[in-house]
């Protein structure tokens, strides 16, 4: 059974995952504390959809934005404070980037909304499925004729149709989505296809870092890519192939397996 967090390993670099699989013993950290923030991340925004309610058509601007960051800031400095009483460390360096990010797709959503409220002359609470569409966060699905197991970071439901969406806090390229990203998404995409026997056409990549959603097209080209993937991943995983080694200036000074790689 391979794991979709395998795949994106792999994809940033295969001698990471070798040593994830096959060296380190222990539990990795940086993977639990990226889940703890991306479950606050997901309370942010039930937060923010739920102040929403109260916004108003009359509403100026600066109003809304403040509507919808009541209780925001609390909320985030709490979460990390338990965060940290769990046992992982959190410079403040993160925290701040957190609110920073949050309170600018804030202001980005209070100028949607505020247009949105202009045009069709309703409150906010009227039309909230066009920024909160029905949807199932952090979604465990295991498939083992696929061999593939993976937890989508949302999926939305609109009319019957399901859309995987990839939450990213990372640099976006100038157009379009990183490949590790789009590979990413379409093994979830094929794992709700089995799940609710569907078909999936579209996914999304969000770029928190600039509020940006992309589109992906799940076509034939990214689904052969990911099946490549996968074949590599369990070379590593199942036969405990050693990957070739090739350094990276960018990532091995941060990898806390670079004195491993070093060595060998």
């Amino acid at each position: 059974m391979i794991n979709v967090s395998s795949i994106k390993t792999n994809l940033y670099c295969p001698m990471k995952l070798y040593h994830q699989i096959h060296t380190d013993s222990c539990e990795n950290d940086d993977y639990q504390l990226a889940v703890e923030i991306k479950k606050l991340k997901i309370d942010v925004q039930d937060l923010i959809k739920k102040n929403m309610r109260k916004v108003r058509k009359e509403m100026d601007l600066k109003e809304i934005e403040d509507i919808l960051s009541d209780n925001i800031k609390e909320h985030i400095e709490s979460t990390l404070d338990s965060i940290k009483e769990m046992g992982f460390e959190i410079e403040e360096s993160k925290k701040s980037e957190i609110l920073t990010s949050t309170y600018f797709n804030i202001k980005i959503m209070a100028l949607k909304i505020s247009k949105a409220m202009a045009i069709l002359d309703k409150h906010a609470f009227a039309i909230m499925d066009m920024f909160f569409p029905n949807c199932m966060y952090s979604y465990l699905i295991k498939k083992e004729n696929l061999e593939l197991i993976g937890m989508c970071d949302k999926i939305e439901i609109i009319d019957g149709k399901y859309y995987p969406v990839t939450i990213k806090n990372s640099k976006p390229p100038l157009k379009g989505v990183w490949r590790q990203d789009a590979i990413e998404l379409v093994a979830h995409a094929i794992l709700i296809e089995e799940e609710f026997e569907t078909e999936v056409y579209v996914g999304f990549v969000e770029y928190e870092k600039i509020g940006d959603r992309r589109p992906v097209i799940m076509d034939v080209t990214l689904r052969k890519a990911l099946f490549d993937e996968i074949r590599k991943v369990k070379e590593i995983v199942e036969n405990k192939k050693a990957p070739a080694l090739k350094r990276n200036a960018k990532k091995c000074g941060f990898c806390e397996y670079e004195d491993l790689c070093l060595k060998s």
